[in-house]
């Protein structure tokens, strides 16, 4: 499983500039390459210092990292839900990520033009809000033609349910508000839902970008994004992309430290960008450990053993048996498998395990 997060934002924000610092393939200590699928696809690892914790453990012959795939989507202009600029790809290719990084320019320089003609965060969300609203609620004004009469007249209680979810949509975004701002009490609701595939339901993270001098701290701009989005309960990142951009193309991870530090972080903004968006998304890791690799797998959080499994293949879900569970902080405090089998930290878990993030995990199966 690898998540696709989309970098949105208007033209001149520093989308290019974040997503070049991730393509570098140096933004983490980077043993794992960048790999280019697209010209404007990439896919990086997802850092855990765990990996590397495990593999000084095992020295296993390799070790592969989680992934995450992130997408560089043209610049939107204002129409762009009436196909304007390159609205309709846009539209298309947001439509295919999981999650939006929406990049907003909290910096000023009189170099870069802004397309507005002055630096306003909050403004300049509301107008890709806005453009995504807009072709949501004509989404759901068409769904709601279709259902209406179904849902009215039939004794239908799925159809009634959608109608009742798709008028709750309706009614937030004839008010200027994304479709993540309604909350469900039920999760056959939030299915529903989900099904829509509206653009505003998708989870959202604020990244701020910043000049070099707020890298650590913020600045003004920042405090007044997080102000205007604090009824969304998303996520706030503040990221310096031009100087970190070229801090990533430095030859050596102690370089690239160094210089994180000069400007007073410990962890680049990729980084945190890149675990953060995990989180986003609900996603959670769990490991295999043996001679042959050391591996993380991402599943969803409160996914089951044998579904966890089907990960690996789905013949292991097929198949399942049972699981033989390591928590990690036992498997750092003893050593190695053997060890925690020894001290009886090794559990047997059955199909309705609950897998926990950091499990290190074997699987048993019969096909």
């Amino acid at each position: 499983m690898s998540l696709r997060c989309g970098i949105v934002g208007l033209p001149n924000v520093g989308k290019s500039n974040l997503f070049n610092c991730i393509s570098s393939g140096k933004a983490q200590a980077a043993n794992f390459p960048f790999c280019t699928i697209e010209p404007n696809v990439g896919s990086t690892i997802v850092p855990d210092e765990r990996l590397n914790v495990l593999e000084k453990l095992v020295n296993p012959k390799r070790v592969v990292p989680a992934t995450v795939e992130i997408v560089d989507i043209a610049g939107l202009v204002k129409g762009a839900s009436r196909g304007e600029g390159l609205g309709n790809q846009f539209l298309a290719n947001i439509r295919e990520t999981d999650a939006i990084l929406h990049v907003v320019r909290c910096f000023e320089d009189p170099n870069v033009v802004h397309v507005d003609g002055s630096v306003d965060p909050v403004r300049d969300k509301e107008i890709i809000d806005t453009e995504l609203q807009i072709k949501d609620l004509e989404t759901v004004e068409n769904r709601i033609k279709k259902v209406e009469k179904q849902a009215q007249t039939g004794g239908d209680k799925e159809a009634k349910r959608l109608y009742n979810i798709l008028l709750q949509f309706k009614e937030v975004l004839l008010n200027g508000k994304s479709a993540r701002t309604v909350k469900f009490d039920n999760a056959e609701d939030e299915k529903l839902a989900k099904g829509l595939f509206l653009l505003t339901n998708k989870p959202v993270m604020y990244v701020c970008n910043v000049d070099e001098a707020s890298a650590a701290t913020g600045n003004a701009h920042v405090e007044r994004l997080k102000a205007a989005i604090a009824d969304e309960g998303a996520e706030v990142l503040v990221i310096a992309a031009k100087i970190e951009s070229e801090i990533a193309e430095l030859d050596s991870y102690e370089e690239r430290q160094m210089f994180l530090e000069e400007i007073g972080l410990q962890k680049s903004g990729v980084e945190r960008l890149i675990q953060s968006a995990y989180s986003l998304l609900n996603l959670q890791t769990y490991f295999t450990a043996g001679e042959p690799e050391v591996r993380a797998w991402t599943i969803n959080k409160g996914d089951k053993a044998p579904r966890a499994a089907g990960v690996i293949h789905t013949d292991f879900e097929k198949g399942f048996i049972r699981a033989e569970v390591i928590k990690y902080a036992d498997y750092v405090e003893y050593g190695s498998e053997a060890a925690c089998r020894a001290a009886g930290k090794l559990g047997i878990e059955g199909k309705e395990y609950v897998v926990q993030d950091g499990d290190v995990m074997h699987f048993l199966f019969n096909v």
